[in-house]
């Protein structure tokens, strides 16, 4: 069975509310991932905020409402539509904003935080997009699997992102159940996003927060998943542990102590540019 974490709740009001899942600094059972929040926003929850050291990915659901207005200081300015995804490789550093595009509607989104490698976390920042209708979809009997990040059966995503990861974001009808192999060397967890989810034999739903964490790849492994009674919804993450320590401060995670340090300072000093 795998192991169990426990989601965090986070509510700021009306425009701001997540289940927010963070890794172990002990175990860090969902290295590369530093963290996700599956979260629904419907106000200017992201202003002007500065990242290095990781990559920070925003990915909508499909019943969103509406976009995410998407703009760093590299220049870059786009529309993150409902289905779509969009990756930021801090890198050595970037300023960062993020609002819903129509105030007032919601946005159902995952902010997924994605370690980068030590030697990738000193390179200029860089970003990639995906549009709604460039994401692959793998029609199923009983089941429809978006493949963002990563393959799936024969679907394979165009983002070539700087870390190896995976995300399957995937929807059950009632009644039928799911097969999914998690590749060799990756590290997988699962979230719960709607209904009930059977997870290898072991309910998971968001009366309970909680996520199954720890899947380990190989080969012949298959992770089960089943939708009961009503229909279910859930995403499935994977990637390849860097298995490298993490110095936190702020929104900013480097690889040792004299990085972070390094990171600060080039902060301070404006070399983060501006928006």
């Amino acid at each position: 069975m795998p192991a169990i974490t426990r989601l965090q709740r986070m509510n700021r009001g009306s425009q701001f509310r997540a289940f927010v899942l963070r890794g172990d600094a002990q175990s860090k059972p969902i290295d590369p991932f530093l963290g996700v929040d599956h979260a629904w926003t419907s106000g200017a929850t992201f202003p002007p905020h500065p990242h290095a050291g990781f990559s920070a990915v925003s990915y909508l659901f499909l019943d969103s409402e509406t976009g995410i207005a998407n703009r760093d200081s590299l220049g870059n300015q786009n529309l993150i539509r409902p289905g779509g995804l969009h990756w930021t490789a801090a890198g050595r550093g970037v300023i960062h904003e993020e609002v819903p595009a129509e105030d007032g509607k919601m946005v159902h989104m995952l902010q997924i935080f994605v370690n980068l490698s030590a030697e990738k976390q000193a390179a200029p920042p860089f970003v990639l997009s995906l549009e709604p209708g460039d994401v692959p979809v793998v029609h199923l009997n009983g089941a429809t699997v978006r493949v963002p990040l990563g393959r799936f059966e024969d679907a394979i995503s165009p983002v070539t992102p700087p870390t190896e990861v995976r995300l399957l974001d995937i929807a059950l009808d009632a009644g039928h159940e799911l097969r999914i192999s998690i590749p060799e060397g990756h590290v997988a967890f699962v979230l719960p996003v709607g209904g009930e989810l059977w997870v290898d034999g072991q309910l998971f739903n968001l009366s309970e927060p909680t996520a199954p964490v720890d899947l380990p790849g190989s080969a012949d492994r298959m992770v089960v998943l089943k939708a009961m009674g009503v229909n279910a919804r859930a995403v499935m993450f994977s990637g390849v542990p860097l298995n490298q320590p993490v110095f936190w401060h702020g929104p900013l995670a480097m690889a040792s102590p004299s990085a972070l340090v390094k990171a600060l300072e080039s902060y301070n000093r404006g070399d983060f540019g501006e928006l």
